[in-house]
């Protein structure tokens, strides 16, 4: 690791907070032939938790089923930096990363997949938490829970 990276380490607080007010990440998974499969996400912390909603078929779920490790990257870029004589080679970005190793497994508990879409619609619409979850959405949505092994955050200012 770089040495500067060893000093710009983002502490539990602030990791939380990044993970609270990011939108999207990109969620890694590997293929039956070993290979990485990297798509964007929504998702949600919740208790500890990372948690994806998906339809409740494709390529990211099939590739959960047969290897349940993943790796999910949340960046957020909060600028560029430019030197004082704006050299286009010393030219920084001012950001927050968070990087997460963990296990995923689909959630089959109705009541928890529940309470994790409307933690989902208090994040991405807060202004429709008040409207119910149809049943034939609850039960037609897949939620993803990841089980958080490893957790690191950086950030560049």
């Amino acid at each position: 690791m770089q040495n500067r990276m060893k000093m710009n380490q983002l502490n539990k607080e602030e990791i939380e907070n990044l993970l609270k007010r990011t939108e999207t990440g990109s969620l890694a998974t590997i293929n039956e032939d070993g290979g990485p499969y990297v798509i964007p996400v929504h998702f949600v912390y919740y208790e500890d938790s990372i948690f994806v909603h998906s339809l409740p078929k494709g390529k990211k779920l099939d590739n959960i089923k047969v290897n349940p490790n993943i790796c999910l990257s949340i960046y957020e870029m909060q600028g560029l930096l430019l030197d004082s004589k704006e050299n286009p080679c010393d030219t920084n970005t001012k950001y927050e990363s968070v990087v997460i190793f963990g296990k995923a497994t689909l959630l089959e508990d109705v009541s928890m997949k529940e309470t994790i879409l409307k933690e989902i619609i208090k994040k991405y619409t807060p202004n429709l938490i008040s409207r119910e979850i149809p049943e034939n959405m609850l039960k037609g949505t897949a939620v993803t829970k990841i089980e958080i092994k490893e957790i690191t955050g950086k950030y560049y200012k």
